[in-house]
């Protein structure tokens, strides 16, 4: 079982994490701060743990990766995270993502695809002692039975936005999901204004695993 061992050499590389964040226009302190406490290496296998800090995607098993720093502060910063924000995750992947809002002080629900990857996962969290409500199943349809929520992030890389996420969200909330094709995506933020109106942003440059499921990639 690997050890969760947080040295110095381990803060020295995510405190030179956050100033490549800040240079490349991360904002929020918030988001830098939750950050700069979790430690990313313990999300790792060991054979690439010392890669842990660098600002790049790398994979998790099952065809899945923990994403890079800077898209999952883009992400978080994009949803505005607020103390108290019942918030739903779709894609658990490692964790990571999940635990950054659980720190930020939201109400976490994460739903995943793999199997494997969420018992696994489940596992882990608990380890850790942190603790959230996670999902096994497709995440493309939400989580129905616990909607509405205030904010929804979409982890991986979708054909088109499922409409199911849509109608699960609060009024005056932000769904966050990259929508393109299976190599290259849009990252898009919907402010849902009513039943019937959204408003529509588009950040251009991310590369997400497709997103899988009935309204994913099949």
């Amino acid at each position: 079982m690997l050890k969760l061992e947080d040295t110095y050499l381990h803060k020295g590389k995510r405190k030179a994490l956050i100033a490549l964040l800040r240079e490349k226009g991360i904002k929020s302190e918030r988001v830098l701060q939750a950050i700069n406490t979790l430690p990313r290496h313990f999300f790792f296998d060991s054979a690439l743990i010392s890669h842990a800090y660098e600002d790049k995607a790398f994979p998790i098993g099952e065809g899945q990766t923990i994403s890079q720093p800077y898209t999952v502060a883009f992400q978080t910063e994009l949803l505005d995270v607020k103390e108290g924000d019942k918030i739903l995750e779709i894609g658990t992947g490692s964790g990571y993502q999940g635990s950054i809002l659980h720190l930020l002080g939201a109400d976490v629900y994460s739903i995943e695809y793999q199997h494997k990857l969420y018992e696994g996962t489940k596992r882990f969290l608990k380890r850790l002692g942190i603790e959230f409500h996670l999902f096994y199943g497709d995440g493309t349809g939400g989580v129905p039975e616990y909607a509405p929520y205030d904010k929804i992030i979409v982890t991986a890389g979708a054909p088109v936005i499922p409409e199911a996420l849509i109608q699960q969200l609060k009024i005056g909330g932000i769904l966050v999901i990259p929508v393109g094709d299976k190599k290259r995506q849009s990252m898009v933020r919907i402010i849902k204004k009513s039943a019937k109106e959204v408003v529509r942003e588009e950040f251009d440059g991310f590369a997400f695993v497709p997103l899988l499921g009935k309204d994913g990639w099949n």
